[in-house]
């Protein structure tokens, strides 16, 4: 089962059932319709036929002079249509609708490109025992569990997913599971036994990135100091110890992302390495991404990296490398429900941690719900223990306008507004190297753009140590 929850002001925890339906999306095409030719245009063009015949048997004696001059024009024409093919008219189909340059003819470049965009898919797509429409237009591709994307990596060919492990010592919820949790479930069908669900990755998808080979990743060398790269944050983040998971209560909602380029996510981050080329990290949380997947859909996300983000890691099951064994949870997929303003507020269970026995990186959703893990052998410094967790937002601030982007962190509202107005990470935890969750000491914030997007903590006996976050973007305070 996968525990979600709901959270109310005045009672602690509610279970809410999820009434609300997104809008079907579907495509209306159009059919042309074949013109008449009407008889008295027919009789017409036959009178005047004889008239012209008349004409020309009256004067075949001054025509019969001119005939050299004919084929000699008639020749020079078909010479320069030979070597003149630009100037030719584009062919007509049989419908009668006259084709664009761009339908009949692509450059050579562009050519290329969507050769190199089919091959690529054809080498992340898997062949599907079961496919599954989603409301909001995304294709669900049910594959069997050893087809999945990560067995193409040398280390795990031939192998299958392995066995559940041993959960940390020290946590119980007793909260409930809200009817639906991503869309795609709200068709009322789900993957079978032995298969994943996989986001079904589309041409456009790929198009849409700023080449084929960053394609599912996130932009090269991120640095901790985010101030001159377009990066934004408010976070908490603990270091200087060895850290083996962590553990929060996410708060979700739909941020206004206002640029293609940019993003608005919330997530933990589990960190080992400096954060030159060497920085391993694992990534898991919601985010709003349009240039990913194509709306503005909070979406159920992974990501991973061993040397900052240059050449390894990526988003999701776009590569090999995390290995999925639930049939329920789509990564990739959006989330259902969400937040509102001044409403009721939406969050779910996120935990990582590493398994004692073999050292891999497992992820659990809600309370209970494996999705996968990251095999150990991924990475370097994270193949041992994390050196720093971190929790919270960050956007991308392309400054595309000239201005401070008008991309929402969170709820789109400063922490200060509190419950139900800001969004909140709450329950924060680590684990220890025994397998236990703790509570967080020694627990540091940064807001590297206050005026744009803050963060203020708190602690309280109900939602342990919590905090808030978030904020407009572009206000009078950050131009």
């Amino acid at each position: 089962m996968v525990l979600l929850f709901c959270v109310d002001m005045k009672r602690d925890s509610v279970s809410w059932t999820n009434n609300r339906k997104e809008p079907l999306f579907a495509a209306q095409h159009r059919t042309g319709q074949h013109q008449t030719i009407q008889a008295h245009i027919v009789a017409t063009e036959q009178t005047n036929a004889q008239k012209h015949s008349f004409k020309l048997s009256s004067s075949s004696t001054n025509s019969q002079n001119t005939i050299p001059m004919v084929l000699i024009f008639v020749a020079f024409i078909l010479v320069f249509a030979s070597i003149s093919p630009v100037l030719s008219l584009p062919v007509v189909p049989d419908s009668g609708r006259q084709s664009s340059a761009n339908q009949t003819f692509r450059p050579h470049a562009e050519l290329l490109k969507l050769k190199r965009v089919r091959a690529y898919l054809r080498k992340i797509s898997k062949p599907a025992v079961k496919i599954i429409q989603s409301p909001d237009g995304d294709v669900i591709d049910c594959v069997l569990s050893h087809k999945q994307p990560a067995f193409d990596h040398p280390e795990l060919k031939g192998k299958k997913p392995l066995d559940p492990p041993e959960r940390p010592r020290g946590y119980g919820s007793g909260e409930t599971t809200p009817e639906s949790f991503q869309l795609w479930a709200d068709s009322g069908e789900l993957c079978p036994e032995g298969t994943v669900p996989i986001r079904r990755t589309t041409e456009k998808d790929i198009l849409r990135a700023s080449s084929i080979s960053r394609y599912g990743r996130k932009p090269e060398r991120v640095q901790r100091d985010s101030t001159g790269n377009g990066h934004e944050h408010a976070v908490v983040f603990v270091n200087g110890d060895q850290y083996y998971g962590a553990r929060a209560n996410v708060n979700v909602w739909a941020p206004l992302v206002t640029d293609h380029y940019e993003f608005s996510l919330s997530q933990i981050w589990v960190i080992s390495g400096s954060f030159g080329n060497d920085l391993n990290t694992i990534e898991a949380g919601w985010q709003v991404s349009p240039e990913l997947y194509g709306d503005n859909y909070p979406r159920f996300f992974t990501y991973w990296t061993t040397d900052a983000y240059q050449a390894t890691g990526c988003y999701n099951l776009l590569c090999s490398g995390f290995v999925q064994t639930n049939n329920r949870i789509a990564i990739g997929a959006a989330i259902s429900p969400r937040s509102s303003y001044n409403g009721r507020q939406f969050d779910f269970g996120l935990m990582v941690w590493k398994d004692p026995k073999h050292g891999h990186w497992w992820l659990e959703f809600g309370s209970g719900l494996l999705v996968g893990y990251w095999p150990a052998f991924l990475f370097s410094h994270l193949r041992s223990h994390a050196s720093m967790v971190q929790f919270g937002g960050e956007i991308v601030n392309s400054g595309s306008s000239g201005f401070h982007t008008s991309t929402q962190m969170g709820s789109g509202h400063f922490a200060e507004e509190g419950f139900g107005k800001a969004s909140y990470f709450r329950n924060l935890q680590v684990v220890d190297w025994d397998n236990n969750l703790l509570p967080l000491t020694n627990l540091h914030q940064l807001a590297d753009h206050p005026n744009c997007y803050d963060i203020r903590q708190g602690r309280n006996n109900v939602w342990g140590t919590y905090f808030y976050y978030g904020g407009p973007g572009r206000n009078v305070r950050c131009p």
